[in-house]
């Protein structure tokens, strides 16, 4: 008889309240999905120091990437004398968008009522912002700090939101 596969039993401290009176907070980052980001959002370092970006235009596509950072690219530049070797150098201030298109993976901040024995109250919300996530935590752990040093739960009832 093979063994029997059984899951670890979790070390979860036993409630103090009823599951109606408890959010679950999660954060959730969706797989294979991307979405491009602006350099100062994504922590650039060539955003916050500026860069520069050697080319030789002594080949084909050396003369393109020149051509394209002096006429398409947008960008304010400083373009050093190119030597007799053909090597330019183009000085890029920094605080604007680099040349790499930065990726990453949004993540979205969920909130449940209840908690692992079930949500009563069927609450369920995705708030648009990671911040507004972490400010309905902050203000949620307050109202719980502030109903244990008063003895009473009856006011961490779901309070309805406005403007978001």
């Amino acid at each position: 008889m093979p063994p029997v596969m059984r899951r670890p039993a979790l070390n979860r401290v036993p409630p103090q309240l009823p599951p109606q009176f408890l959010k679950s907070y999660v954060l959730l980052s969706p797989r294979d999905t991307t979405v491009v980001q602006a350099c100062k959002d994504a922590g650039c370092l060539m955003w916050a120091h500026g860069w520069e970006s050697v080319i030789d235009e002594r080949t084909a596509r050396g003369r393109e990437q020149a051509q394209w950072i002096r006429y398409r690219s947008g960008r304010e530049f400083r373009e050093l004398a190119g030597s007799e070797s053909g090597i330019t150098v183009f000085r890029f201030p920094a605080f604007q968008r680099c040349f790499a298109n930065h990726k990453t993976r949004p993540a979205i901040g969920l909130v449940r009522g209840g908690d692992w024995r079930g949500n009563p109250r069927g609450e369920r919300r995705v708030h648009k912002t990671l911040a507004d996530w972490q400010e309905d935590s902050a203000i949620h752990q307050g109202r719980l700090v502030e109903a244990i040093r008063v003895g009473h739960f009856g006011d961490l009832r779901p309070r309805p939101v406005r403007g978001r």
